[in-house]
């Protein structure tokens, strides 16, 4: 303990440090009282009963008042003179702006400069902004931090935590920007524009914002010179990592190529303090004519598109500390209403048309692909009715057929049917099969009767032929002994009888004769058989003679 004594003689601890660090190297001066809003807001309503509103000041912000005086012990901050209402002025050292970028985690090139001097002339813009800073921000007490003290005060803490909350954290904010028209990031050239507040938060909604304070003492004039500065700075492009031309502020911060639909360039603030001479609302109408080409659009349908322009919105610092950006305080150039932050940087009319334009896109997509359907159906429904059309009936019963036995009913590639009862159905089918002759019935008749073929016969054709003499069919084998061969006569002598007229006919020869027919043909047969003598033999043959 007696070594921290040492070290922060103050008492001061490292969250409080780490407050410091954080709001003064984002705002770069800051008094005592704004440090502890920013870092450690639940301090504003652990001392509300103090005597005068000085001392509930003083012990609120004692703890953050320590960690001053030990930091600039360490040469990390300085006193940097006083406002007009006589509040101590801090800022950080180059060596405290390089421990700041360890707290915001940011480059130690885009701190800035240390602000040394700045409240020489009482700090009145450098405190505007800071007041902004706060309004945008809206700072929530942790009720962790205030369950030892008494009910009012948890009360009053819980009725701020439960109002509309603010953008970002104090990490979000960037003051004193440089926006070079010319030259570089580091050494902005000539005719550029210097922000006073930039505030990063994707996380709610606000990619990138520009911020511009003014206390009422520049003229309409004036700002329009600082907007033209501005669009100048959004125009630029340079070489990007890639070697591709971009614009220059894209090269630093990350924004949707399109703003609610439009293809603008980021949006700018301008929050009037009225402490001086100068009325905002006679500026403002000023304002809108001298810059109406870089805000107007162009006139659609239900719409105005704002691409290649710059939404500028303007509001007070009053209206904003009371309502915050949730409020309607905040009037977009070229319209008549206010709206809050998120619709006035927007385009909620083109929105709208473009939700209305999807529905619509989406009621004809689901219209037509309703037609489609029908008309598959329908084309599903004429097909079925032409193929029951085509559905073979029957020729037993009359029933149709059914998917299974059509297919087996059809015909083959060569016409041939494929089913022995193609013309029946399954029933009439198993019916017919059931009234055939066994075939070992069959094989047991030797002889055929009249007009009439058994099952197994091998020449099925319905004109058998008949015996010319008995009346009687033939039987295969002598139907195959008289068919005719290719082109020539039957081989048998008589093709017109069956067999067993042909033999009483065989008989009648051989009585006659004396020989049978069949006993002729093998004679025949074999003087056929026996060569001829040579035509040299001949003279030998008379002299034995």
């Amino acid at each position: 303990m007696a070594g921290k004594r040492k070290n922060n003689p103050a008492g001061s601890t490292n969250n409080y440090r780490g407050d410091v660090l954080r709001v003064l190297g984002a705002l770069k001066v800051a008094t005592a009282d704004q440090i502890q809003r920013i870092g450690a807001p639940h301090l504003t309503f652990r001392h509300a009963d103090k005597e005068t509103p000085s001392k509930q000041k003083q012990a609120r912000t004692a703890s953050h008042t320590a960690a001053l005086s030990d930091m600039r012990k360490h040469g990390l901050s300085e006193n940097g003179g006083s406002t007009e209402t006589g509040d101590s002025l801090r800022n950080l050292t180059t060596k405290g702006l390089q421990a700041a970028s360890y707290e915001l985690r940011r480059p130690v090139t885009e701190m800035g400069s240390t602000a040394r001097g700045a409240g020489s002339s009482g700090a009145s813009h450098p405190m505007a902004v800071n007041e902004t800073v706060i309004a945008m921000l809206r700072p929530k007490p942790n009720m962790a931090r205030l369950i030892v003290d008494p009910p009012h005060v948890q009360a009053a803490a819980q009725a701020a935590v439960d109002a509309p909350d603010g953008i970002g954290t104090i990490a979000s904010y960037w003051t004193e920007v440089s926006l070079p028209a010319t030259g570089t990031w580091n050494a902005p050239g000539k005719g550029g524009a210097q922000a006073d507040i930039v505030l990063t938060a994707p996380q709610d909604g606000v990619p990138l914002l520009f911020i511009e304070v003014d206390n009422c003492h520049e003229t309409a004039e004036e700002l329009a010179d600082k907007l033209e500065k501005y669009a100048r700075f959004f125009k630029r492009k340079v070489k990007d990592t890639d070697g591709k031309e971009r614009p220059m502020w894209r090269t630093r911060w990350r924004a949707p190529e399109t703003w609610s639909g439009d293809k603008t360039h980021p949006p700018v603030l301008l929050v009037f303090n009225r402490i001086g001479e100068r009325n905002p609302n006679r500026t403002i109408p000023r304002l809108q004519e001298l810059t109406r080409h870089l805000w107007q659009g162009q006139r659609h349908t239900g719409f105005h598109a704002y691409d290649g322009r710059i939404p500028i919105i303007a509001t007070g610092l009053n209206q904003l500390r009371e309502h915050g950006p949730t409020g309607a305080v905040f009037l977009r150039f070229g319209r008549d209403h206010k709206q809050h932050l998120w619709e006035a940087i927007g385009n909620p009319s083109r929105e709208a048309a473009d939700a209305r334009a999807r529905e619509e896109a989406r009621v004809r997509q689901e219209e037509y692909q309703a037609q489609v359907r029908r008309a598959a159906q329908e084309q599903a429904a004429k097909q079925a009715a032409e193929r029951e059309a085509r559905r073979p009936v029957c020729t037993g019963c009359g029933a149709k057929f059914t998917d299974e036995r059509w297919e087996a009913a059809k015909a083959t590639d060569w016409g041939t049917p494929k089913d022995s009862h193609p013309h029946l159905c399954d029933s009439c089918k198993q019916k017919a099969s059931a009234a055939v002759i066994p075939a070992a019935d069959t094989q047991e008749r030797q002889k055929p009767v009249r007009d009439e073929a058994g099952p197994d016969d091998f020449w099925n054709n319905p004109q058998r032929p008949v015996c010319t003499g008995c009346g009687a069919a033939f039987t295969d084998e002598r139907w195959k002994a008289t068919k005719r061969v290719g082109w020539s006569h039957s081989p048998a002598k008589r093709p017109s009888l069956c067999g067993d007229c042909d033999q009483p006919f065989e008989s009648d020869l051989e009585q006659t004769w004396g020989v049978s027919h069949r006993q002729g043909e093998r004679d025949q047969e074999q003087n056929q058989a026996v060569p001829e003598q040579k035509a040299g033999g001949t003279w030998l043959s008379r002299l034995r003679r």
